[in-house]
């Protein structure tokens, strides 16, 4: 049996512009498969791949990725190989699903603090700088001033922890971590003037144009399932960058007319119309190289409860006694 990493080293890709096989390969196995007991045969995931247009040669160089970043292993020492999730992964999965699904459900709940973060390095340690910014975008902190960032709620540990690892051991390095409120929050010096608010507005306004077609036609009932597996991952794919890039600010520091709404309502229409063509599409394509996947192959709906979103059909959403797993269809989380 492989080894499987703890389920902190699961790397899960980074949201991109563009979807590479690799990125492409997770959203569907975060989307569609959610056991780590089923065996996924190389050919049927060249198979679902090539739906996408990603050649063969691309599909296992997606798979041999996947596999160095702890979420699928191999199962056994066939040739062809067969691959699994990892039960890692699929904790994963589900809790990144609860993220994608439920993203922008309720407004925050708005305290008014802020964690701010101050650091000062040696000019001797370029490379120890860049590594802090890049670790504070990460936790998505913003830059206020050069060496100031912010980010709202009030959660410092994570920032604490990384400023100990990256910086204890830079001679010269200085660093604080603060719990902050600000008089003025929405003003020209407050801390939304640290956020690229139109960009991020821009981007929401172009998701809802660019799915707007489609969102008619998933409502009218006139996709196929070929179209529908193909055109729901993609919805996806786009719609999984914003819980990332959003800072999911409170309600009085937005601009007004804040798209983001519309562009989850247009997200969910489509998520959740076009599900189960999508799961029949990926069954038809797989089949031929795997001819259980009818039993494995599921996919994520919202559920009526926002903080559960749930698999629906195949095995892994119908076992008894399975923790988290759907027990029968689930409506879209309220709007």
């Amino acid at each position: 049996m492989n080894a499987q990493p703890p389920a902190e080293d699961i790397r899960i890709p980074r949201a991109q512009a563009g979807s590479s096989p690799q990125h492409l390969l997770t959203t569907l196995l975060g989307e569609y498969l959610d056991s780590s007991d089923a065996d996924l045969p190389s050919m049927a995931v060249i198979a679902m791949l090539g739906e996408f247009g990603v050649s063969e040669s691309s599909a296992r160089a997606a798979l041999s990725r996947l596999v160095k970043r702890g979420l699928i292993a191999t199962r056994g020492n066939g040739r062809p190989p067969v691959y699994h999730l990892t039960s890692q992964a699929i904790a994963k999965h589900r809790s990144r699903m609860q993220h994608f699904l439920n993203f922008g459900a309720r407004p925050p709940q708005w305290t008014g603090a802020w964690v701010m973060v101050s650091f000062s390095i040696p000019s001797s340690g370029q490379a120890s700088r860049h590594a802090v910014r890049k670790s504070l975008s990460a936790l998505r902190f913003v830059g206020l001033y050069d060496s100031v960032w912010i980010r709202p709620g009030s959660d410092a540990a994570p920032a604490r922890e990384m400023l100990g690892e990256l910086l204890g051991r830079v001679e010269g390095a200085r660093w604080s971590v603060m719990h902050v409120r600000f008089d003025e929050e929405s003003g020209p010096h407050g801390p939304a003037s640290a956020y690229d608010l139109t960009a991020l507005a821009s981007a929401y306004s172009a998701f809802i144009e660019r799915y707007a077609e489609l969102r008619v036609a998933a409502r009218n009932g006139e996709v196929d399932a070929a179209r529908a597996l193909v055109a729901r991952t993609s919805a996806m794919d786009s719609w999984r960058r914003f819980p990332d890039i959003d800072p999911d600010l409170p309600h009085h520091l937005l601009p007004g007319n804040w798209p983001r709404q519309r562009a989850r309502e247009t997200f969910l229409d489509i998520h959740s119309a076009l599900g189960a063509l999508a799961q029949t599409r990926l069954v038809q394509v797989a089949t031929p190289y795997w001819p259980g996947a009818a039993s494995w192959i599921t996919h994520f709906q919202a559920s009526n409860d926002p903080a559960r979103p749930e698999p629906t059909g195949g095995i892994a959403a119908t076992t008894p006694g399975s923790a988290d797993r759907g027990r029968g269809p689930s409506g879209p989380a309220p709007h």
